[in-house]
């Protein structure tokens, strides 16, 4: 079997996610009541057996490197790892300046492992993927490089690389964020087939590339940008298609979401209490692993002479506390202690909040350690909310963490 080194891109400032990502990296921002971004990455490698990771980090990289440390340690076994790789200006006197920067200044990683083949992925994105059948693809293809792809609507299309493909997979087009006049799929001009930013290279070509694109001053030393661009026209670009990718246990209608502003996290999290969730976290053949602290489990009260609460739709962590309390199409996190009629709706608590007795929190996201006083109210009165806290245009709340509302 072709040996398989993986260096996940871990490091990104998410300034877009702001103010969830003021003191953590994107990939450290939890998600889904007691995961965290980065698990879901890290699930799919391990899941498809491949066990030779790095992660690339750089911004913020406490909160990340401290939930690695509990929870994806891999001790005792020479040839397994995951390990972290800060920037550390091991080519000069920068951190990293770009994506394929970021691989370069650790590319003697790559050479002392020799791999056939090295995975570069993305660190911030919500979907499953059974990597090993890309590397098959890949394999198969004989190919330099490939790129996983999924459709996207073209109004999207000024997010991603935009890729051209011909009757037999291999890229012939490929222009990065345009701003205008993309180009739509054969047959489809409502969408554009869009690059997910998760590449398999053979080692000779990622090694020459990188230490091509190092000694070019103009290049933004980007994967997207700079080396794609250069070398689908004079190698094997081939691309694979991810809604073709099968998960032992569960459907796959190509769920992969980039959760990079604080709507697309909001929406993200709502999907998971859709009546057919995009991806089954109940699902033993593919868990999602993480750290989750030793809490007891959820304990739901209710006054057994009358019974006015109600909990519809929506995931509770463990150790949560509840009290009579109003809640709908909610995800909340571990920890999280809510007072008498306390009404909870379409809105993300994150891990070891309190909420006071009576409060409202209506299109919210409430970041950890945010406690709510009795009766305060936040999602109700947008105009109120815009002088304490960040309101997105669509009208969405963000309570920043350790912040004391109503106090």
């Amino acid at each position: 079997m072709s040996s398989v080194l993986s260096m996940i891109l871990a490091g990104g400032a998410g300034t877009r996610l702001a103010p969830l990502t003021e003191q953590r990296a994107k990939p450290a921002v939890p998600f889904g009541g007691q995961y965290r971004i980065i698990d879901f990455v890290l699930s799919n490698f391990v899941n498809s057996d491949l066990h030779k990771i790095y992660l690339v980090t750089q911004f913020k990289s406490h909160s990340l490197s401290k939930h690695l440390q509990r929870c994806w340690r891999i001790a005792g076994l020479s040839d397994k790892f995951i390990d972290t790789l800060p920037a550390q200006m091991w080519t000069g006197g920068d951190w990293y300046q770009g994506t394929a920067d970021a691989i370069y200044q650790n590319i003697h990683h790559i050479e002392s492992h020799n791999p056939d083949m090295v995975c570069v992925f993305g660190g911030d994105h919500i979907y499953t993927m059974d990597v090993r059948q890309m590397v098959t693809y890949h394999e198969q293809n004989n190919a330099d490089l490939t790129v996983a792809a999924i459709p996207v609507p073209v109004d999207q299309a000024h997010q991603f690389g935009v890729i051209e493909v011909d009757d037999n997979g291999r890229m012939i087009g490929f222009e990065e964020k345009p701003t205008s006049n993309p180009k739509t799929m054969p047959g489809n001009p409502n969408y554009v087939l869009a690059s997910m930013g998760n590449y398999v290279f053979n080692k000779e070509c990622l090694v020459r590339e990188l230490k091509a694109n190092s000694e070019d001053a103009g290049s933004s030393h980007d994967f997207g940008k700079d080396i794609i661009p250069s070398l689908y026209p004079r190698a094997k670009v081939m691309v694979y298609d991810f809604t073709t990718n099968v998960i032992p246990g569960d459907h796959n209608d190509g769920y992969w979401r980039d959760v990079g502003t604080i709507d697309s996290y909001w929406q993200s999290n709502m999907d998971f209490l859709s009546e057919k969730p995009p991806i089954n976290l109940h699902n033993q053949q593919w868990p999602i692993n993480t750290y989750i602290p030793p809490y007891p489990p959820a304990l739901i009260a209710y006054d057994r002479e009358i019974r006015a609460g109600q909990i519809n739709n929506s995931m509770v962590g463990t150790g949560c506390i509840f009290n009579d309390v109003f809640m709908d199409n909610s995800v909340v996190g571990y920890n999280v202690a809510m007072g008498n009629k306390a009404s909870i709706s379409d809105s993300v608590i994150l891990p070891n909040v309190k909420i006071g007795e009576g409060a409202v929190i209506h299109r919210a996201i409430v970041d950890k350690r945010v406690e709510i006083a009795p009766g305060a109210k936040v999602g109700v009165n947008l105009e109120q909310d815009r002088k304490r806290f960040t309101v997105t245009d669509s009208g969405l709340v963000v309570v920043p963490r350790g912040m004391k509302v109503g106090f």
